[in-house]
């Protein structure tokens, strides 16, 4: 009787598939850029904020009001900045998430418990964090969700500075965990942080979410006729009392983000990418860098001084903010990916460590957009906590940043081999060789660049020979020469 086979130990963090590979390319270089903006209109908005001459400006800027009234959306800058301008950060959220279901790694079981776990107890290990260090202290426990968010547009702009040579593996590990991240917050914030409900108005949104996806998947085209339908959609969600941005979030997972049979030119053929990340591809720029940064400029000018700080460190909700991120986020996502690896019996890749795993663990305590409008929900009415607050979400994530930099700098020299080895392209045709290791046309290719490598190296070879050669004889030819002319000068 034959053994029983043994199914060979999964491996945790390995490489990506190739078309995989190259959509986190593409999508991280845009967060990047977008990370970059983030980080200096959070130094505009704190210098804005913090200057004597133009803090009131900030203020007046912030706070004041347009739009319709009668349609209930006369809000401040500030307001529509959180409430419309992140409504298209959390649109991308939507069809990042969709994607990763139906054609990414979230559409493999097996491959989706690994950011999905490590994503729930990044969320619940600060929360976790935040209750205990609130409940000895008496402080408010409102502000329970503000540490649970990662702001992977703040940590790319780190990576872009300090770990440039990050495994792909690790990279798409941190965007499908912020991407999960994303989604229970949204889901946070429509239980948690929806006081009272206009059911007329909700019921106008989910309409219009119907005709939305209908349209969808009529095969309608034409930007003139979703970005009004959006607007209204996103208007109703809003007076219906629920978060605006949840409307977002709605319509970017009614994309279709999978390729199918069209109708071209000479006949049916596949399409080269899905509605879903055309769309992505559109929106994803606008998202990164205009409705992101603009809300950190009115979300992140709060005032610096030696009292607040002090305050951040002293008060129980400021300080379970900075525990949450730093400490919090940490144990939780590397905790999590070590049970999840514990538990399925995998293995991390052969190419990282668990200090890697640490390092991104670390790296997720920045938790800076979706944290700031949670905090700002949490606190709605405390203006004085709800800046405290803001202020130790800035803390806590250049705590976290700064950790995550000194991990990143030890082990930097070792990514830039891997990542090395990962670009490699020697035979020029598109495909990183480490993906056509097991393809034989690729060995053939190989096979024929080293013959022509080979031949150059013996031709240079013989015609150094021949030049060593042409020189020993003409060497020889003048100490022959120089010998007879001695020998006819008389004594």
């Amino acid at each position: 009787m034959a053994a029983p086979r043994s199914s060979p130990p999964r491996s945790v963090l390995g490489r990506l598939s190739l078309p995989e590979r190259n959509f986190v390319a593409d999508a991280l270089r845009t967060e990047t850029v977008g990370g970059v903006l983030l980080l200096i209109a959070t130094i505009a908005a704190l210098t804005w904020a913090n200057v004597p001459a133009l803090q009131e400006s900030y203020a007046s800027v912030s706070h004041f009001h347009f739009g319709p009234a009668a349609l209930g959306l006369d809000l401040s800058v500030a307001h529509w900045a959180a409430d419309g301008l992140l409504a298209i950060f959390f649109f991308v959220a939507g069809i990042e998430l969709k994607r990763e279901l139906v054609a990414g790694d979230l559409r493999d079981p097996r491959a989706a418990a690994l950011p999905v776990v490590a994503a729930l107890c990044g969320m619940a290990v600060p929360a976790l964090v935040y209750t205990l260090t609130n409940l000895p202290g008496g402080g408010s426990m409102a502000g329970w969700a503000v540490p649970t968010a990662t702001d992977i547009a703040f940590a790319l702009a780190v990576l872009a500075v300090i770990g440039t040579s990050l495994p792909s593996a690790l990279r798409a590990f941190l965007l499908t965990l912020a991407v999960v991240d994303d989604l229970f917050a949204i889901l946070i914030i429509a239980v948690f942080f929806t006081d009272t409900i206009d059911f007329a108005a909700l019921g106008g949104a989910v309409a219009g979410l119907v005709v939305f996806w209908l349209l969808l998947r009529k095969g309608v085209r034409g930007w003139y006729v979703y970005v009004p339908l959006a607007l209204v959609i996103w208007g109703l969600m809003y007076n219906s009392g629920i978060h605006a941005t949840i409307a977002g979030v709605a319509m970017g997972l009614m994309m279709r983000c999978t390729t199918r049979e069209v109708e071209g030119p000479s006949g049916p053929e596949r399409e080269a990418h899905s509605p879903g990340e055309h769309i992505e591809h559109l929106v994803r720029p606008l998202s990164a860098g205009l409705a992101v940064p603009l809300f950190a400029l009115f979300s992140a000018g709060v005032s610096i001084s030696g009292g607040v700080l002090g305050d951040v460190f002293g008060r129980p909700e400021t300080l379970g903010v900075v525990l949450g991120l730093v400490v919090g986020k940490t144990l939780g996502i590397f905790g999590g990916t070590w049970l999840t690896a514990r538990f399925t019996r995998a293995s991390l890749s052969d190419d990282l460590e668990w200090a890697d795993v640490f390092a991104v663990a670390t790296l997720a305590g920045i938790g800076f957009t979706v944290s700031l409008l949670i905090g700002e929900l949490a606190f709605d009415g405390d203006a004085a906590l709800t800046s405290e607050v803001k202020a130790a979400v800035l803390v806590g994530s250049l705590i976290a940043a700064v950790l995550a930099s000194v991990v990143l700098k030890m082990r930097n020299a070792k990514y830039r081999r891997l990542c090395e080895a990962e670009e490699r392209d020697e035979d020029l045709d598109g495909i990183p060789d480490i993906y056509e290791e097991h393809d034989p046309a690729y060995h053939l290719r190989m096979a024929d660049i080293h013959e022509r490598k080979a031949a150059e190296h013996r031709r240079i070879a013989e015609l150094r020979a021949a030049e060593r050669e042409a020189a020993a004889r003409h060497a020889l030819a003048e100490v022959t020469g120089g010998a007879g002319e001695d020998g006819n000068r008389p004594a």
